[in-house]
């Protein structure tokens, strides 16, 4: 059973991204609708059932967790979560332990996670302008973010920020953004908009900004240079000379990644989806609850959904059209 976990294409899956929860205090345009319908407490995986989850995955092979939600400071109690990976760790089964967060509760979490073992987080953030930041999340307060860069930083926290980007809401402010993120030694990357959740008024395909265009605005101002580097997941990476910083590119559209992929990721309900742009899931919360004592079980169920890997996902937007529209929100999956 110590096998490694290999996808029908052959890639090992060493990488899992877990959501804690499906909550957040922010409602970001892209991610959630204004008025969410939380899943009932029954329905989550219980903090014990998500370390005794993880864990059989880092038992499996997996060396790379990201704790995502929602957001995933808003759930009570998460640090004891945290705390107990910290065994993973120091056994070296597991190499990372990391977030991504919107930022609002770092002030209060910062030092905590650093103690647990955390080294990176990855900070969403699309602007900021106050006002714009206080309409794209609808209920987000840009000076709690920012206090919260600044308390990981100063938690000895390495800091990414990953911003989304959006047509006609951030264009104007990349270079504020860039030369913000120099100053401060964070690394920055964007994100293609993806066609994911009830959209409601919300015009995704209008949304949609390139990444070429973003690379092609850089080059107009910086001198940009390739970088090989890879860190196993879907950014790619160009330096800026003048300034030393690394920029990613993440682009599920105008690019995919899907050769290299070696994650998948598990809801806070216990189902594992194999592909953020496909409905592939398997449910693992049965077999976890159905044999409290002995992981075989679920072992078997993790190792069956894995072989239910699909080479890629359809997102495209080029045909001016969202193709491979996906109806579950982006909360849902966990990022």
């Amino acid at each position: 059973m110590n096998a490694p976990l290999i996808d029908p294409f052959a890639r090992a899956i060493t990488y899992l991204r877990v959501s804690v929860t499906d909550r957040c205090d922010f409602r970001c345009v892209y991610c959630m609708s204004e008025n969410m319908t939380f899943l009932p407490k029954k329905e989550l995986l219980t903090l014990e059932e998500l370390d005794r989850m993880c864990s059989t995955f880092v038992g499996l092979g997996v060396q790379k967790l990201r704790i995502t939600g929602g957001e995933p400071l808003v759930r009570r109690d998460i640090m004891t979560f945290f705390n107990g990976m910290t065994r993973h760790l120091e056994s070296g089964a597991l190499k990372e332990l990391t977030l991504t967060t919107n930022g609002s509760q770092l002030e209060r979490f910062a030092d905590q996670l650093y103690a647990a073992g955390v080294r990176r987080v990855n900070i969403s953030l699309d602007t900021l302008d106050e006002q714009k930041f206080a309409d794209i999340t609808r209920w987000g307060r840009l000076p709690q973010v920012l206090r919260g860069v600044d308390a990981a930083q100063k938690a000895g926290l390495r800091v990414k920020i990953n911003a989304v980007a959006l047509k006609g809401f951030n264009e104007e402010e990349l270079p504020t953004i860039t030369a913000w993120c120099a100053e401060r030694d964070m690394d920055l990357t964007w994100i293609e908009v993806m066609p994911m959740g009830d959209l409601g008024n919300e015009d995704r395909l209008g949304q949609y900004w390139s990444l070429k265009d973003v690379r092609a605005r850089y080059a107009d101002h910086y001198t940009v240079s390739d970088l090989a580097e890879r860190t196993g997941g879907p950014a790619r990476y160009v330096r800026l000379e003048e300034t030393g910083q690394k920029i990613g590119f993440i682009t599920p559209l105008s690019h995919n990644f899907c050769e290299s992929c070696n994650r998948v990721r598990l809801t806070c309900t216990g189902e594992i989806y194999l592909c953020l742009g496909q409905e592939d899931m398997a449910d693992l919360r049965s077999p976890l609850r159905a044999s409290p004592t002995d992981n075989g079980p679920l072992e078997d169920a993790i190792r069956a959904a894995i072989n239910l890997k699909p080479k890629g996902h359809d997102f495209d937007y080029s045909r001016q059209k969202l193709d491979g529209q996906m109806p579950r929100h982006m909360s849902h999956t966990g990022g």
